[in-house]
């Protein structure tokens, strides 16, 4: 296999894209997490409890995912930097390191993708118990 300074290069977009598209999940998640905790305050609604779980398991998987995510841009750099110091057999391995990282980081974030339909498998359960009748009535 041919390897130069381009080759892990290529990764970097695709990793940066990818990071971004991670911490969005991350703040979306955030976001919800707070106006779940909100709703749980004022209605104590156990129901809830069920979609708590699921967003930890999702924290849990998005954290994974970033760090894995992290890791390959770092196998990246450190395959570039063997490059330029000629060590070429170690800059091979570095960039299959790198790839193995990704594929593992996007696994992960395929899981999570699956666990967020549970979410929304949850929340379709609570509106099919409680349907909203219309709206409300004026006095």
């Amino acid at each position: 296999m041919e390897i130069n300074l381009a080759t892990p290069a290529l990764l970097f977009p695709a990793l940066s894209l990818l990071m971004l598209a991670y911490t969005n999940r991350f703040l979306g998640l955030a976001s919800l997490i707070r106006s779940l905790h909100q709703r749980l305050q004022e209605s104590h609604d156990r129901a809830l409890v069920g979609q708590i779980a699921n967003l930890r398991r999702r924290l849990e998987l998005i954290r994974r995912m970033q760090a894995v995510g992290v890791s390959s841009l770092a196998a990246c750099v450190v395959c570039m930097g063997l490059l330029l110091s000629g060590q070429l057999g170690a800059a091979q391995l570095t960039f299959v390191l790198s790839l193995l990282l990704l594929l593992v980081s996007l696994g992960l974030s395929f899981a999570e993708i699956l666990i967020s339909t549970d979410a929304l498998k949850i929340q379709l359960g609570a509106l099919e118990r409680d349907p909203i009748a219309g709206p409300p009535e004026r006095p």
